[in-house]
């Protein structure tokens, strides 16, 4: 059995939860959410827990059990609560803006780069070099974020770039001098 598939999921208070067939949809404060579960996965409501069961122990029906049950919880976590992703950009002259909802970028290129963010994700720059993504939906901020990183990748010599804040960058040593 799955750690994480055999857990129960709480329906806090302030949250809806319906099931239609294979689709969840989530409606809380912040926001509402949808998705499909596969088929072989069966999702059943108890009061106010969610238990999501397997059909048999197939190598694939064991492998969407814990999936289907992460994914309805983060569903739940973040009508309630939004997601949250902190880009830190280091190099001198790198700096990032808000123009209207669009992201301006100066990377060290030989033009700036707008970013525009798709439906349902906030973002902000609380100085020029930090950029806080938000929304509802845990997969898009992290996937918001990964393409803004993407942008300049933080090197390993200087460790110039976009990094996310928590994350250790493996420095290089650069040439040393000759004789």
């Amino acid at each position: 059995m799955s750690r994480i598939g055999k857990k129960l999921i709480e329906i806090p208070k302030g949250v809806t939860v319906t099931l239609d067939r294979n689709v969840v949809k989530v409606k809380g404060p912040k926001g509402e959410l949808q998705t499909t579960i596969h088929p072989n996965i069966t999702i059943e409501m108890k009061g106010s827990e969610i238990e999501v069961k397997r059909q048999n122990d197939l190598k694939l029906n064991r492998s969407l059990h814990g999936l289907s049950r992460a994914l309805i919880q983060n569903m739940i976590l973040g009508v309630l609560q939004e997601f949250k992703k902190t880009l830190d950009i280091i190099g001198v002259g790198y700096k990032a803006e808000l123009k209207g909802n669009n992201l301006l970028l100066n990377m060290g290129f030989s033009h700036p780069i707008y970013f525009i963010p798709p439906a349902g994700i906030k973002i902000e720059t609380p100085t020029p070099t930090q950029i806080i993504i938000s929304g509802i939906d845990k997969q898009l901020v992290g996937q918001v974020a990964a393409k803004i990183r993407s942008i300049r990748k933080p090197e390993p010599y200087k460790g110039k770039g976009i990094k996310y804040s928590n994350e250790q960058i493996l420095r290089k040593a650069g040439k040393t001098a000759g004789k």
